[in-house]
């Protein structure tokens, strides 16, 4: 993002910046409409069902604790369940649980699970139904969708479907994810250089994505979510040097693959809280990744419209107008760097 500048008068050069100020200011509410400053404080609310015995269910309801209406999101299981227990919510985390005892008469298969609350929330539901005969069902509920009829064979089509919308949620509900794609664009511009870094990111996050996924390490979740925001902050920090000025700026696919296995333990941390359909657990990763890079694609390409708008609408700008990304990027990373380093310390 190479500024165009010039020497114009002091009055031209504030109409010129008041105009960028408006315009960058309505390309950040477009870009990050669905995120917040607390990255992940809205993630999606977690159902998970678990059948004990022929009649007997344990239900585990987890929702934000933050909320943007007092509407309440309400769980309304088929009409043959009953509860038996109840207890109260827990806090845990970023989010509240609540444990329920659950009497069926009857098989859930055919019946129908609704969510209340969805369209008010604006959020989605991941649910979990684990039966005793070994099958597992995943559905994603959203406020277009707030019912699952339980099928009597998982779909393969259906876990495609909703894996692929979990991952595009997930990276476009991470802002820390989404401004150190924007770093990276910033650093290497577009063409060869972008292709390269963005591959090397992918990559690294797919690596691990898989690895975690799939148990084969456990990894300490404060210590990567404070790397990283310390990701994000180093590329702020990058982006304040002399274009060609340092090793990583000439190399920036090392840094973009490297930090991508952090990100990818971040993407993990979602998909654990889902699960994997057993029977289709591969295909549910797979899915849950390319969804991951459908969202990371679309948000590039909504950088580099307004790049071009930016451009073509602003062709005499200050310089602190092609600053003030940068200062973004710097001011939240290192809010969050603050943020998750006491929770690390905290934990120790």
């Amino acid at each position: 993002m190479t500024a165009t500048c010039y020497d114009l008068p002091a009055s031209s050069q504030w109409r010129v910046l008041i105009r960028g100020l408006v315009a960058y200011s309505v390309g950040v509410v477009l870009c990050l409409l669905t995120s917040t400053a607390c990255a992940h404080r809205f993630a999606p609310s977690a159902l998970t069902i678990t059948q004990l015995n022929d009649s007997e269910y344990s239900v585990t309801w987890k929702t934000p604790l933050q909320s943007i209406t007092t509407t309440p999101l309400r769980v309304e299981l088929p009409a043959l369940c009953e509860a038996l227990q109840t207890s109260p919510w827990v806090p845990e985390g970023t989010g509240k649980v609540r444990q329920l005892s659950v009497s069926c008469n009857g098989q859930l298969t055919g019946s129908t699970i609704r969510i209340h609350g969805l369209p008010e929330h604006q959020t989605s539901v991941v649910l979990a139904l684990n039966l005793v005969n070994g099958i597992q069902h995943q559905a994603v509920l959203t406020p277009r969708s707030q019912t699952f009829v339980v099928p009597r064979e998982p779909n393969p089509w259906q876990v495609i479907g909703r894996y692929t919308v979990l991952g595009g949620e997930h990276i476009w509900a991470g802002i820390d994810h989404l401004l150190f794609v924007m770093g990276l664009l910033m650093l290497v511009g577009g063409g060869t250089r972008l292709y390269i870094t963005i591959t090397a990111f992918t990559l690294g996050h797919s690596v691990t994505l898989a690895m975690v996924t799939l148990g084969l390490f456990r990894y300490p979740v404060a210590l990567i979510e404070l790397l990283i925001a310390a990701s994000v902050l180093l590329l702020a920090v990058e982006l304040t040097r002399p274009g060609g000025s340092s090793r990583l700026w000439r190399s920036p696919w090392w840094l973009a693959g490297v930090f991508g296995l952090l990100h990818g333990m971040g993407f993990a941390g979602a998909l654990a809280e889902t699960g994997l359909p057993q029977r289709h657990a591969p295909l549910a990763l797979l899915f849950f990744n390319i969804g991951i890079e459908l969202g990371q694609l679309s948000f590039i390409a909504v950088l580099l419209v307004l790049k071009a708008v930016v451009k073509r609408t602003m062709p005499l700008r200050p310089v602190a107008f092609d600053q003030m990304p940068v200062l973004v990027l710097g001011t939240l990373s290192a809010m969050w760097c603050i943020e998750r380093g006491l929770e690390v310390l905290s934990i120790l």
